[in-house]
């Protein structure tokens, strides 16, 4: 039951956020301070430091919190 519960939540926050992305609210992202980005004539190499420190954190804490209200924390 509880699985169950937790995939339905998972898809709709799947679903939030692929509206979110649908609708341009993360145009942002990726052209963050700190993210590096060099273009050359044939090449361009682009390295998401801030936007992966983001997603780091935010994923991080929403297992933690999935953990805690699921019985998987201590």
């Amino acid at each position: 039951m509880k699985a169950g519960n937790l995939l339905i939540a998972l898809g709709a926050a799947l679903v939030l956020v692929g509206v979110g992305v649908r609708l341009g609210l993360f145009g942002w992202f990726g052209r963050l301070p700190g993210d590096i980005r060099s273009e050359g004539e044939r090449t361009t190499v682009f390295i998401p430091i801030t936007s992966m420190l983001i997603v780091s954190v935010v994923g991080s804490t929403v297992l933690s919190l999935v953990a805690r209200f699921f019985g998987g924390g201590s």
